[in-house]
């Protein structure tokens, strides 16, 4: 990731300017970079292939005379040649070409043509082959030829020229120790680039393509490596800022604890000393608390944001949506007002003059703390005693979103950070993309939890779901129907949820159904939810605004609407809403066919798994690592070479090896970083 500053390249000797912008297209503002600029894929040029003997539908390199080259206007303007070898004639054609092409192929020249063969009206023909004309007898390459990623206005000669050069002028030194390379099995750095860039005749290219070759390894653990360096680099420089420290005073939390209702499982009392360890320290805790749908993460906040309370300072809890939001106030309420502490509500559909209110008594320091959604981050709200900011399903906040609610605090004091998922991070992503943080993790669920039965059904079979409904909710039961869409759309062909409302409606007169869904007004919203909650409606007709949050224990059915339309973690996430209560709990999810091979291996996963670490597993093998942590809207870097399931055995080597360059090599790490990043931290996460 570049500073947007560098967009502006001047170029460096033999590059100009106009080339330089071009080139800082595709990442490339210093000759070093170049380096790193790999090959896509390889092709074959160090044979030649009889023109009789070329296979259609397969690469292959011909050489031979121009017997002929004409412009031909029928059925569409085109250039079309035929070269001939001792064996035979094929035709080569472009639909698009320049003058200098012509030029070429002047009929008597000796050509080198590489291309796809296939058949053609009159014979065997190539399509847009690359033309290369040559002297006769002229010796042909030594290694296999390198495509790389290129874009408009540089051509693959322009890059293998300018990446030849910089082979032979940049310094390749290699600041990874050789031990630590004949370990992994890995070549050294210059020998590595040296393979990819100008592989050998008898290199096997299936493992260059597929980046198993040791020379793709080496770069994938350098890679991984400077991600380590970078993140825990990230993590150590947090450390050395000032942070309040809240030390545990366990008057409050002691007495919170002995109110609830229930007791705290092994896993909330770890997290929660966990957290409160961090919280008494004088640097900025920087936590991620992960757990699965249900395992109790918002009674672990609300001890962290207590402790903050009982040292005087502020604490404030931002959540994504108003569903989510105001069922975390509720909860705070319900715990802290028996021991006498007030909760703001801070949302955007609160009324003015309640809201101003709050405002004031947050300014002054009357309340400490605070719950609310990305309203918790506008101007108008001032918190000079922030000392902790929790921020629950933080990958759907981005970077600018979560610094905005770090800034609240007093200037020169940074609050501790407390981000939770309810979506579980595979051990992969949480040794790389998470490196900055600490991990606490909840892996048991509260005792009680019935356990959810998931049903796959094709929606030709509705009618049977709607008598189940029914029965269910005549019984005493509750409902949900999920839905993913508001209006119809077109291109998706969707059930939308005021369809399905009115539906159910007809379909179920003896019933009382709801609808919620984003659009409505956030009053409208809360009195919908609290009718349901209090059982006045049996089944409600939803979108994914009630994915987290919601807690209704007489609920013990769902329906999800063209569930192969929904991502695995939705899916699971939505799941989690029914068996909170003492009731068996079904999972019903409707699909429409065809499916893709995707939906079937999200709907395979959720029929036949509900550990979340296992569905999340799932998850990122399916979906990859980019799309699964929300990358390029957090801020978390991609990995450009390194494959995270692939390359899982390097994972844990290259932290070893970050920490201990960070401690006892400090000159190396240096090194490695100005390499990769350029001295830029474009890699930190914030």
């Amino acid at each position: 990731m570049r500073e947007s500053g560098r967009a502006q390249a001047s170029g460096w000797p033999g590059v100009g300017g106009q080339l330089a912008g071009r080139l800082a297209k595709l990442d490339i503002y210093r000759q070093e970079d170049l380096l790193l600029h790999l090959p896509l894929r390889y092709e074959d040029e160090t044979r030649l292939t009889p023109i009789v003997d070329a296979r259609h539908g397969f690469p292959a390199q011909v050489e031979g005379d121009v017997v002929s080259c004409e412009v031909t206007l029928r059925p569409r303007r085109q250039l079309v040649a035929r070269v001939r070898d001792g064996s035979g004639t094929l035709v080569a054609r472009w639909l698009n070409f320049y003058p200098s092409q012509q030029k070429q192929l002047a009929v008597g020249r000796r050509v080198r043509l590489f291309g796809e063969v296939r058949g053609g009206f009159f014979g065997d023909e190539m399509v847009h082959p690359r033309v290369r004309p040559i002297e006769a007898g002229e010796a042909l390459p030594e290694a296999l030829t390198p495509v790389y990623p290129t874009t408009a206005g540089i051509g693959q000669a322009t890059l293998r020229k300018l990446i030849d050069v910089a082979l032979r002028t940049v310094a390749l030194d290699d600041p990874i120790p050789p031990d630590v390379c004949a370990r992994l099995g890995l070549p050294g750095f210059a020998a590595a680039l040296n393979a990819l860039h100008h592989p050998a005749p008898d290199a096997d290219p299936s493992a260059l393509e597929s980046r198993d070759h040791p020379a793709w390894r080496r770069i994938k653990f350098e890679e991984l490596l400077v991600q380590q360096l970078s993140l825990r680099r990230a993590y150590n420089a947090r450390r050395a800022l000032g942070a309040p420290a809240l030390p545990v005073r366990d008057r409050l939390t002691a007495a919170l604890i002995a109110q609830l209702p229930f007791s705290l499982t092994r896993a909330q009392q770890r997290a929660s000393a966990e957290i409160a360890a961090d919280l008494a320290a004088a640097h900025p805790m920087q936590r991620l608390l992960q757990g699965d749908v249900g395992s109790g993460k918002t009674i672990v906040a609300a001890l962290a944001m207590l402790q903050a309370a009982e040292n005087g300072w502020q604490a404030a809890l931002m959540a994504p949506t108003e569903i989510l939001a105001e069922q975390h106030f509720r909860k705070l309420h319900g715990w802290l007002t028996p021991l006498g502490i007030d909760v703001a509500w801070i949302s955007g559909g609160r009324k003015k003059r309640e809201r101003e209110a709050e405002l004031e008594r947050l300014h002054n320091g009357e309340l400490l703390l605070a719950v609310g959604t990305h309203a918790l981050i506008e101007d108008p709200v001032a918190m000079p005693k922030l000392a902790l900011a929790v921020v629950d399903e933080q990958h759907r906040f981005g970077v600018r979103q979560r610094l905005a609610l770090r800034e609240k605090g007093r200037a020169g004091q940074r609050p501790h950070m407390l981000m939770m998922s309810a979506t579980p991070i595979p051990r992969t992503l949480a040794m790389t993309h998470y490196a900055d943080l600490d991990v606490s993790v909840l892996d048991e669920l509260p005792p009680g939890r019935t356990p959810i039965r998931t049903r796959l059904v094709s929606d030709a079979r509705r009618d049977e779901v709607v008598g189940r409904v029914r029965d269910a909710c005549l019984e005493g039961r509750q409902a949900y129907w999920v839905c993913p869409l508001i209006e119809e759309s077109e291109a998706l062909q969707l059930q939308t949820a005021v369809d399905t409302f009115q539906m159910l409606c007809a379909d179920l007169p003896e019933l009382k159904i709801g609808l919620i869904h984003g659009r409505l007004k956030a009053d409208e919203k809360a009195a919908t939810m609290a009718a349901f909650a209090a059982a006045e409606l049996q089944v409600l007709v939803a979108t994914t605004v009630i994915e987290v949050g919601v807690d209704v224990p007489n609920a013990s059915l769902m329906v999800i609407e063209h569930a192969e339309r929904f991502g695995l973690a939705q899916l699971h996430q939505l799941r989690g809403r029914v068996g909170r209560g003492t009731a068996e709990s079904v999972c019903i999810l409707l699909f429409a066919q065809p499916l893709s091979d995707t939906a079937r291996a999200r709907l395979k996963v959720i029929y036949e798994q509900t550990d979340g670490f296992v569905i999340a597993s799932a998850d990122l093998h399916i979906r990859g690592p980019g799309e699964f942590v929300g990358a390029r809207q957090s801020g978390v870097p991609l990995l450009r070479f390194a494959n995270l399931e692939a390359d899982d055995d390097l994972i844990g080597p290259a932290r070893a090896l970050a920490e201990h360059m960070l401690a006892h090599e400090p000159g190396l790490a240096e090194r490695l970083l100005t390499r990769w990043v350029g001295g830029r931290e474009g890699l930190l996460r914030a």
